[in-house]
């Protein structure tokens, strides 16, 4: 039986990014060390000098199991105008279901976000973010032979802004042998109201080789909101579901919700 683990630390990040001056944004849930995650992300990086901190708590549901993450920590710090560093770091509450995981520190990620192209003139921008996935001590002992508990993913985000409007896409892959892809847009519908929605699929290679494709990837939609309570503080919620997924792959729904905030450096 695979132990299903929500490795969602940037989850509910999802509906802070809708602001250009917060967390970026990345979906990454997965059910134990046998299913792949997506990590979607933009391509806009936290201002240079600036802090973003989300503190968030995230449910997973499926199958008769679940998982809660409280508190599910992310904070972004904006390096140079080009360089953004950044963690997600989950605290896995409490977990129900015969392979439920046990409570304690869930699976990690720091990452390096590098702004290759930002075309401001024609609203475009590419990124690439070097990961480090540091699996929580649940999934380790899942880990097929051979497998270690540090891996490291490759992200490339595109991004393009119209307006109000944000369309972004992202793929990648993570050395545990994870490929990923996914879609969104994001629309600020005023000073205070931002919206989105996204798709993202991943899939792993199997170390059986008659195992079809489909019975080891993973796909969900999902949607989000944000709230401004003042231009540095922000309410947020996510849903998402999986669809065409079978449940050893983490079928199921994900819901989250928390508050964000933003810390500039005066320039000088």
């Amino acid at each position: 039986m695979i132990r299903r683990v929500v490795t969602a630390g940037a989850t509910c990040a999802l509906a802070v990014l809708l602001s250009s001056t917060a967390l970026a944004q990345g979906v990454a849930v997965g059910s134990g060390a046998a299913s792949p995650i997506a990590w979607v992300d933009d391509a806009t990086l936290v201002d240079s000098g600036g802090i973003a901190i989300a503190i968030s708590t995230i449910r997973w549901m499926g199958s008769g199991a679940s998982e809660v993450n409280l508190p599910v920590v992310d904070v972004a710090f904006g390096l140079t105008p080009r360089v953004q560093l950044s963690a997600s770091v989950p605290r896995i509450a409490g977990s129900a279901g015969a392979a439920g995981a046990a409570a304690g520190l869930g699976t990690s990620y720091f990452s390096m976000k590098l702004a290759v192209v930002d075309d401001r003139k024609r609203g475009l921008k590419i990124a690439v973010s070097p990961t480090l996935e540091v699996l929580s001590p649940g999934v380790v002992e899942w880990l097929a032979p051979g497998e270690h508990r540090v891996q490291i993913g490759f992200p490339v985000s595109a991004q393009l802004d119209r307006g109000q409007l944000r369309l972004y896409g992202a793929s990648g892959y993570f050395t545990r042998g994870a490929w990923f892809m996914g879609t969104g847009a994001a629309f600020i519908v005023n000073d205070k109201v931002a919206v989105s929605g996204g798709f993202s699929r991943a899939w792993r290679r199997s170390i059986v080789p008659d195992v079809p494709l489909a019975d080891r990837d993973r796909n969900e939609i999902s949607g989000s909101g944000s709230y401004a309570l003042t231009p540095s503080v922000r309410l947020f919620g996510s849903l998402g579901r999986t669809i065409a997924t079978l449940e050893e792959n983490g079928a199921g729904t994900t819901i989250g919700g928390g508050i964000s905030f933003f810390f500039t450096t005066p320039v000088k």
